[in-house]
C-alpha cells in the first residue's frame, strides 16, 4: 500500500475546502490512527469481499456518465474511485472526509493507480453534518461505513437529502444491525475472535473493539428506512448482504 504523502501540487484537495468538523474527537482520532493500515485490514478481514459490497453499493446509487456525484465519508477513496469510473472524464466526483490522514492516503492512491478519469476527483476535508455544497447539487451519493460513525444521523440524512437532486439516489453501505439474534451473535463472535485479534497484529486491537458498540448504537434496516422517509426521501429500501452481516440502504429523493 502506498504510504501517506502530501498531495501533489496539481491536487484539488487543500486547506481552502477545510471545514470545522463536528464529531467525536475520539472517533476522529481513531480513524486518523488506523489510516495507514485501514485498506490492508479491510482486505484481510473481509477476505476481499469488501470490493464486491462496494461495487454493489455504487451500482445501487445509479451514477451515470457525465454525472456530478458525492462520496461522503470517503476514507481512502474506494467508492470515490469506483464512482469516477462510472461518471467518466466528463463527470465530477466530490469525495469528503473528516480525516486528513485518510485523505492523504486517498491522494497517494490516486497517483499510484492513475487512470484518466481519476482526474475528476476532488478531495475535501469537511463535515458531513454541514456539507459545503449547494442544494440539489449531485446526481448520486454514496456513503461507505460512515453514517454509523456520525453523531447526528438525522442531520446527516437531512444534509444528504438537501444536496441530492430530485429523482436521484443515495446508497449507504455499512455493518448491518440485525434484528436476528443468530446474526447478531455471529457478528459479535467475528469481531471478538477474528477482527480484534487480527487488528492486534497491527497494534490496533483497542481501536477495532469499538465496532461492537458502534453497531449496537446504529439503526436497524427498518429504522434506516424510516429515518430516510422522515427527512423527505420518497422511497427507501434496506438490503441485507453478506449473510446479514452487512447492509445497504438505498433511498430516492
Amino acid at each position: 500500500m502506498a504510504s501517506a504523502a502530501p498531495p501533489p501540487a496539481s491536487s484539488s484537495w487543500g486547506c481552502g475546502r477545510r471545514r470545522r468538523v463536528r464529531c467525536s474527537a475520539e472517533r476522529q482520532g481513531l480513524f486518523s490512527r488506523i489510516a495507514p493500515v485501514y485498506d490492508n485490514l479491510n482486505e484481510v478481514l473481509s477476505l476481499g469481499q469488501h470490493r464486491i459490497w462496494k461495487r454493489m453499493s455504487v451500482s445501487w446509487a445509479g451514477a451515470k456518465r457525465s454525472d456530478r456525484v458525492l462520496d461522503l465519508c470517503c476514507g481512502s477513496g474506494d467508492l470515490a474511485f469506483l464512482l469516477s469510473q462510472k461518471v467518466g472524464p466528463d463527470g465530477q466526483v466530490s469525495a469528503l472526509d473528516f480525516s486528513k490522514d485518510q485523505l492523504l492516503i486517498a491522494t497517494a492512491r490516486q497517483d499510484l493507480y492513475w487512470k484518466a478519469c481519476y482526474k475528476n476527483i476532488e478531495w475535501i476535508e469537511g463535515d458531513a453534518l454541514e456539507l459545503p455544497f449547494a442544494d440539489s447539487n449531485f446526481d448520486a451519493i454514496t456513503v461507505g461505513y460512515g453514517l454509523r460513525n456520525l453523531l447526528d444521523k438525522h442531520k446527516a440524512m437531512k444534509e444528504i437529502f438537501r444536496v441530492l437532486k430530485p429523482g436521484s439516489r443515495v446508497s449507504i453501505l455499512d455493518f448491518n444491525k440485525s434484528t436476528s439474534t443468530l446474526i447478531t451473535q455471529s457478528q459479535e463472535w467475528m469481531i471478538d475472535n477474528v477482527v480484534v485479534p487480527v487488528a492486534s497484529n497491527y497494534g490496533f486491537s483497542r481501536e477495532y473493539r469499538y465496532l461492537k458498540a458502534s453497531i449496537a448504537e446504529y439503526l436497524t434496516g427498518k429504522e434506516l428506512e424510516k429515518l430516510a422517509k422522515e427527512v423527505g426521501f420518497s422511497d427507501a429500501k434496506h438490503y441485507e448482504i453478506a449473510g446479514g452481516l452487512m447492509g445497504n440502504l438505498v433511498a430516492a429523493r
